[in-house]
């Protein structure tokens, strides 16, 4: 299954400060981390370059902000892998460092290490326990209807703190995972352990019709329950908040996206995941 990818080198202009702006404008450019490993799968790491807020950019130079030619390295503490850069024609960016040895664990430590030109950057981050989904339902207010939302079901572990991100993708539509609208979840708002929720279908940020908030009769809807930390949480907060309050990827925010990066900007994340698919009828 294709993991998110959510075009970096375009969102993390509004994740650098305005000091970050200045340097840029003036030359220095900033690495850009987007990267995970999940429960069960292998380490995937995208990296860009930031843009000179005076830069011009279009569908062709675009390209030329991605970095192609870096060593980047995981560890588990006893194993280490170097990740081999990979095109995916479907999807944006195409270019993806992606392991093949490294599983990810629950409870595992992964240290991300990275070489470009005469910079290193390091993460370090650590995969939560599991929490499954029960049940995941397309349910339409009227049979009648074509269109309908995801209503999904699991139970919050009583003992200790969780935070979740719901994830979903349309087959077809959608070539990576997409987080869900309000879909990153603190255990706080919880009323019970058993959870029930409607999920809203997410904005992805290079879809080319306009955004629908619903899924459709004919889908087939792949819905993920992730778990992650709290800075996890606190990224994917302050990254939901610039997409919902419709600022601009080009230029500046007022106040920056979180970053567990040193020596650079970005994410470098270890999840715990639980994935269902639907396969919606079409009348």
């Amino acid at each position: 299954m294709k993991k998110i990818g959510l075009l970096f080198v375009l969102i993390f202009l509004i994740s650098c400060s305005r000091e970050d702006y200045v340097k840029s404008v003036n030359g220095e450019s900033v690495i850009v981390v987007e990267g995970w490993i999940e429960q069960g799968d292998v380490s995937q790491v995208i990296l860009s370059r930031s843009i000179p807020i005076n830069a011009t950019i279009d569908s062709t130079t675009i390209f030329d902000y991605f970095i192609r030619s870096a060593k980047v390295t995981v560890s588990d503490g006893e194993n280490e892998e170097i990740l081999s850069l990979k095109s995916e024609n479907d999807r944006i960016p195409p270019y993806v460092y992606s392991g093949s040895k490294i599983i990810g664990e629950v409870g595992k430590n992964y240290v991300l290490k990275i070489q470009y030109l005469n910079r290193t950057i390091e993460a370090a981050t650590s995969i939560p326990p599991v929490v499954s989904i029960k049940s995941a339902e397309y349910i339409k207010k009227s049979p009648t209807d074509t269109t309908g939302f995801i209503y999904l079901k699991f139970d919050d572990p009583v003992v200790g703190k969780n935070y979740y991100q719901i994830q979903t993708r349309v087959d077809h539509v959608e070539p990576v995972f997409v987080p869900a609208l309000y879909g990153n979840l603190n255990d706080d708002s919880f009323v019970s352990s058993s959870v029930s929720l409607q999920v809203t279908r997410g904005i992805y940020v290079l879809s080319k019709t306009k955004y629908k908030p619903y899924f459709t009769d004919g889908d087939l809807i792949y819905v993920k329950l992730r778990t992650m930390s709290k800075f996890g949480f606190d990224f994917w907060n302050s990254w939901q908040n610039e997409i919902i309050n419709g600022r601009s990827p080009i230029f500046p925010a007022n106040t920056s996206l979180k970053s567990n990066i040193k020596g650079g900007l970005g994410i470098w994340e270890g999840y715990g995941q639980s994935t269902f698919s639907i396969q919606t009828i079409k009348k």
